[in-house]
């Protein structure tokens, strides 16, 4: 189980090879901030040659924030894979799944792959778990504005489900009564977290948004029960 701890170091990635969001400066900035206003470190990077042992080491986390494509070499597969065995901790936000669709570890890791979205609109987020540290602060139903991800599967029975959205409150949804979109699993020796918000500028900026990524990186870095 995690360790009560503080962060230090994250590494932030911001690369694509497929569609690019116009966010990621936004989101990009956002974690830098929340770095500086909580006490650590952020180097972001689109660089893949960034994925190395060394690199990694004393990491902890890696984010993949908007991510798209095919954006590691063998090499920085490899890397990633050990920095996760060795009680890393990844977390991946929004586009991140719709990267690596080559590498079933990724997607394993991930806990599921995108496979669309309706038209960017307001919904409901519910909150499944009220203790966990990326949704305790929020609301059972969150209003929320976004690109409402569908996935190929349900990743329900290899994670545990953090939040879902009601596809009554939206036009679109393709995945029926249970819509997960955000979730955290132990992993392969370390810890994954992934939300699949995170589309437009405005998210970046909004608190309970931020509150909800600084959870979900404090508890894949293994620094919160």
């Amino acid at each position: 189980m995690p360790q009560t701890g503080s962060l230090s170091n994250v590494l932030v990635f911001t690369r694509t090879a497929g569609y690019r969001h116009d966010s990621i400066p936004a989101g990009r900035a956002a974690l830098c901030e929340m770095g500086a206003e909580h006490g650590f470190s952020v180097e972001a990077s689109e660089d893949p040659s960034v994925f190395t042992d060394a690199s990694l080491a004393g990491r902890s986390a890696v984010v993949f924030l908007s991510t798209s494509g095919d954006v590691l070499t063998p090499g920085g597969r490899a890397a990633l894979r050990r920095f996760v065995s060795a009680d890393g901790g990844f977390m991946g936000i929004h586009s991140a799944a719709c990267t690596e669709y080559d590498w079933p570890y990724f997607g394993d890791l991930l806990g599921a792959r995108f496979a669309g979205h309706p038209a960017l609109q307001p919904g409901t987020v519910i909150v499944e778990d009220q203790t966990h540290p990326a949704t305790a602060h929020l609301p059972q139903r969150w209003e929320w504005y976004d690109e409402w991800y569908d996935f190929r599967a349900n990743p329900r029975s290899g994670a545990h489900i953090l939040a879902t959205v009601d596809e009554a409150d939206y036009e679109g949804g393709r995945m029926g009564a249970d819509h997960p979109l955000a979730w955290s699993k132990e992993f392969g020796g370390g810890r994954s977290f992934y939300t699949a918000l995170g589309h437009a500028d405005a998210a970046y900026s909004d608190a309970a948004f931020r509150g909800h990524l600084l959870g979900g990186l404090r508890w894949a870095a293994g620094t919160t029960d």
